[in-house]
């Protein structure tokens, strides 16, 4: 238990850097709740967090989290005040939004790259979240701060910020079956409202073996939604639950989407089970956004304290929805001239496949990829990356350092000109920024081919969002 004085003292330290950080970079999403707890320690952390009458609600994954949270925060915002933080994924992040915002609710995005730097069971502890929100797990950045990692660890990792918990709900992915089984682990302990699929309009021809994450062998899959996302079996038992919230009919258009979403769960806030039925009209935001629309749905239906105007205010939000709020840097398809021109991050494989499959919808022609390549020992990601591209076939490629090495990038570059003699390479620099900005859009915009993509691993908003710019 720290002491009164020493709160005290570490609370007002906080609200003075605040003040002294607004007028710096960043606005202050971290330094205050870093000086809060240096002076008074996670102990402090505990103590501020306290001040949520309601808890806080912490949302992770490997991709979604950003544009789940914002989801999430614009369903909530109206129900009940609460304190918020995204696209800045810290432990002091959190105890910032704490220090300096108010509400009874906390929502906060926080990303985990690995044990070390991502401390997932000390923010569990300190936060005591009374919900985490898994969107999915797939294959991230391997090597941290210079040091490689195993998928297992960075895995363990996401499971520790949830694994403490002895109160409130865990929202999960059914269809994924690493966030899954997280949910069927923790089921003696909390709630888990879990949320997929239930239709057959959404089929990937991927086949790749994917892991069991309870056992080791290869997962059987009856149907592949999205990548390792699917209804899966195993021999050991381990076998995808049913979703309590579930997309259960969907009508794709050129101009929009109409989907149909049912839910049966457990709200936290009234301790009570609610149900729902809606019909949302979206834009053809791609496969991945419909996942991120479930899971916004149903951390909001779990936690909004506004049970009985659940539909409405679902319906209201994404019946009015267009496509800003998807966070920057993010994948989007832009016109220029008569191209269709895919651009932004794809940083794993599975972040990659859900551009190739949203850029999919545009292409009618001949396709030039633009890769950008991960680092040295990111192979696990180069090889992610080049079943997508094999997938797509295209006719033209042009390879581009996407990180730090030219030499590592040089050697992807050899392995996919074995397969496909079209193929380029531009030995660019990471640095300076401006310079490879203005390269790789000019690739696009002197391109031959009417429809580019544009994608792979780089800084994960300023590049993409700057080049996605050079086309307004």
């Amino acid at each position: 238990m720290v002491s009164r004085l020493k709160f005290n003292v570490a609370k007002l330290s906080g609200k003075v850097v605040t003040q002294i950080s607004k007028v710096g970079p960043g606005g202050g999403k971290n330094i205050p709740g870093y000086v809060f707890d240096r002076v008074g320690g996670h102990e402090s952390i505990s103590e501020l967090a306290k001040d949520l009458k309601i808890g806080s609600v912490l949302i992770t994954g490997t991709n979604g989290k950003t544009t789940t949270t914002t989801l999430f925060i614009k369903l909530m915002t109206g129900d009940i005040e609460f304190r918020k933080s995204y696209e800045n994924n810290t432990i002091h992040s959190i105890a910032t939004a704490i220090l300096n915002q108010k509400g009874d609710l906390g929502i906060f995005e926080y990303g985990i790259r690995n044990l070390k730097y991502g401390i997932p069971d000390t923010v569990q502890k300190v936060i005591d979240p009374i919900g985490v929100v898994y969107t999915t797990i797939s294959k991230e950045h391997t090597a941290v701060a210079g040091v490689k990692n195993p998928f297992s660890d960075y895995y363990r990792a996401k499971t520790l910020l949830s694994q403490g918990m002895t109160r409130g709900v865990i929202v999960t992915n059914c269809d994924d079956p690493r966030t899954a089984l997280i949910g069927l682990n923790k089921e003696k302990d909390v709630t888990i409202n879990y949320y997929g699929l239930a239709i057959e309009d959404i089929v990937d021809d991927d086949a790749s073996p994917v892991e069991c994450p309870n056992c080791g062998e290869t997962l059987d899959y009856s149907m592949r939604f999205l990548s390792h996302r699917g209804i899966y079996s195993c021999k050991c038992g381990f076998k995808r639950p049913e979703p309590n919230v579930k997309l259960t009919n969907v009508e794709f258009n050129s101009d929009n989407w109409k989907l149909t979403i049912v839910g049966d769960i457990y709200n936290y806030v009234a301790s009570k089970n609610v149900q729902f039925e809606v019909n949302l009209t979206v834009p053809p935001f791609g496969i991945h956004n419909i996942y991120n629309t479930l899971a916004s749905i149903t951390a909001y239906a779990t936690f909004t304290p506004k049970v009985d105007n659940i539909k409405n205010k679902v319906e209201n939000v994404f019946n009015n929805l267009d496509m800003s709020f998807i966070p920057p840097g993010r994948f989007e398809v832009v016109r220029c001239d008569d191209k269709f021109i895919g651009i932004g991050q794809g940083d794993n494989g599975d972040a990659t496949k859900i551009n190739a499959r949203f850029m999919e919808q545009y292409v009618d022609g001949p396709l030039e990829f633009i890769y950008t390549t991960p680092d040295v020992d990111e192979e696990e990601i180069f090889e992610d990356h080049y079943d997508v591209i094999k997938g797509m076939n295209p006719d033209h490629i042009i390879v581009v350092p996407g990180r730090k090495s030219i030499e590592k990038a040089e050697e992807y570059y050899e392995i996919i000109k074995k397969d496909f003699d079209n193929c380029d390479f531009y030995p660019l620099p990471y640095d300076p920024m401006d310079e490879r900005i203005e390269k790789l859009t000019q690739f696009a915009k002197e391109s031959k081919y009417n429809y580019i993509i544009m994608t792979g691993c780089g800084e994960e908003q300023s590049m993409w969002e700057e080049i996605k710019r050079n086309f307004d």
